[in-house]
């Protein structure tokens, strides 16, 4: 009865090795994909959801396994721990979304040469090869939405609703807001708020976006861009509560993300952050991955539901002025 128990328990223990093998090869033939998202949800309408977005797109269109999972970010102080848990997990790419997130992603690269890292809105000062800064022109994007709002406004009165200027980005799409609007008329009253916390709560913050957005609206703002993620969203849909007024989104074409705006939302300051982030995913896989600073696109969202409203006129002038930004012949004057 004893040689039996033993013979048994030495077969159990060969299968087990035999699979645990096998899962191992599969596991191996597998591209995992990680996002640790900024503070806040992954489905938060704005960065965190358009960089997710960016890698189910690059899941899709990979053509091999791939295994993607995102874990999110409840507080600053976990940033480390939860990159460490997809390199403990053998990922072959992690995806950090936010500016705060830089100085970790670059000491966990430099510990792991091996794992590809895509810092979302992380400027690199020095290359990493194993690490890229997909960053954009978001002066260029707020010049856009500045121009549009001097345009569209009857008081001469606009807003902005902005996260922490501790986030270059954010400085980035205000300076280049406020630099649009003054292009058409230089004596416009611009109204720019910044959140006061600290980075964790600035862009988490709806309730202060939206309170904030109607003290402007009370001053005599009828356009209201919003900035600061959940925070800019709170702005969008208050504004959207108001007759007669604009608002205009950020990041990602806020249209399809914050339905609850669109009775103001005219356009959105978009950075093209989905098809990027795919793009960066699928050279990793390639091997053509490129450290260092990578730029993504920039650029207004479409105007839906008020096209009719935006004159021919405006229209084509916004593409001119577009291509001026992108060939130089215009400044937005940020950085200068």
């Amino acid at each position: 009865m004893r040689k039996y128990t033993i013979g048994l328990v030495s077969v159990v223990l060969l299968l087990s090795l035999l699979l645990s093998a096998c899962g191992g090869a599969a596991d191996d033939d597998t591209f995992k994909i990680g996002l640790v998202t900024d503070v806040g949800r992954v489905n938060d309408r704005s960065f965190n959801q358009s960089a997710w977005e960016g890698v189910e797109a690059a899941a899709e269109a990979l053509d091999m396994p791939t295994d993607i999972r995102y874990i999110e970010t409840m507080d600053a102080t976990d940033y480390e721990d939860n990159i460490r848990q997809f390199i403990q997990e053998g990922y072959d790419v992690i995806v950090t979304v936010g500016f705060a997130l830089g100085d970790v992603t670059i000491r966990m690269a430099q510990e792991n040469p091996d794992i590809k890292f895509i810092g979302v809105d992380q400027f690199q000062g020095e290359v990493v090869p194993n690490v890229a800064g997909l960053i954009f022109y978001e002066d260029r994007a707020g010049y856009l939405a500045g121009v549009l709002a001097a345009n569209l406004t009857e008081s001469g009165t606009i807003a902005g609703v902005f996260g922490t200027d501790l986030v270059p980005p954010v400085v980035a799409f205000k300076e280049g807001y406020e630099a649009g609007a003054r292009a058409v008329n230089p004596n416009i009253n611009i109204i720019s708020t910044y959140h006061p916390g600290d980075i964790g709560q600035a862009f988490t913050d709806p309730e202060w976006g939206a309170a904030t957005a109607a003290q402007a609206i009370d001053q005599g703002a009828d356009v209201i861009f919003g900035a600061g993620g959940v925070t800019g969203n709170g702005a969008l849909e208050e504004t959207a509560t108001r007759e007669g007024l604009y608002c205009i989104g950020v990041d990602s074409d806020q249209w399809h993300t914050v339905p609850g705006a669109r009775p103001c939302l005219v356009s959105s300051a978009m950075k093209l952050i989905t098809p990027a982030v795919s793009d960066l995913i699928q050279m990793a896989a390639a091997g053509t991955f490129p450290g260092g600073n990578y730029f993504g696109d920039a650029g207004l969202a479409p105007f839906h539901d008020f096209a009719p409203q935006i004159p021919q006129a405006l229209q084509d002038e916004l593409v001119s002025i577009r291509e001026g930004l992108e060939s130089g012949a215009i400044s937005t004057g940020y950085g200068q």
